[in-house]
């Protein structure tokens, strides 16, 4: 009789332990996932940029600097790795997506011009998507972290070593969190 105990606990135990592993890998493959899918939306930004680019280029010659920054930040963003590294990376090329689009607006000719109307859309929509995607990784991130983080979950990822470490949340760029000022 207590054989068929002790037996009867080391198998709920095993079935916990397997279960809780399953469950730890099946949110930390969503999350990567999640990731690959911001990566995706990521790459079609940088895809559309060049033709932004060149259609800029037409109207504004002499603001050579801003387009310059704008295919600098662009590379660099598409040559990182890491979620921390390119997340930093692609805030610094929204900062300079922001700066072509005010430049635009100096080239009322170039507002107007079907081509780039047509590209600020389609970057327009992109950037809705990659919002999306990105609330989207936050929330599998969430769930990760308070997974492996709640007992007894925590006590039975500690047996895998760091196979299951922390995943890092995408922030808002410290420039973004700044009121906007209004005026008339």
């Amino acid at each position: 009789m207590v054989i068929a105990i002790v037996i009867a606990v080391v198998v709920i135990l095993l079935l916990l332990v397997v279960s809780t592993y399953n469950a730890c890998v099946r949110l930390k493959n969503q999350g990567e996932e999640a990731y690959a899918q911001i990566d995706a939306h990521l790459k079609q930004r940088y895809d559309l940029v060049p033709n932004l680019v060149e259609t800029v280029k037409g109207y504004a010659k002499h603001e050579q600097g801003t387009l310059t920054a704008v295919i600098e930040a662009r590379s660099k963003a598409m040559n990182t790795s890491g979620v921390a590294e390119k997340d930093k990376a692609d805030k610094a090329f929204e900062g300079t997506l922001k700066s072509l689009f005010a430049l635009a607006e100096s080239y009322p000719e170039l507002k107007a011009n079907e081509n780039f109307r047509d590209l600020q859309s389609q970057l327009t929509r992109l950037e809705t998507e990659i919002l999306q995607a990105r609330k989207y990784y936050n929330g599998v991130v969430k769930t990760f972290n308070t997974k492996i983080e709640t007992f007894p979950t925590s006590l039975i990822v500690g047996l895998f070593g760091g196979k299951f470490a922390r995943m890092t949340y995408l922030e808002v760029a410290e420039a973004e969190r700044q009121n906007v000022k209004v005026q008339f």
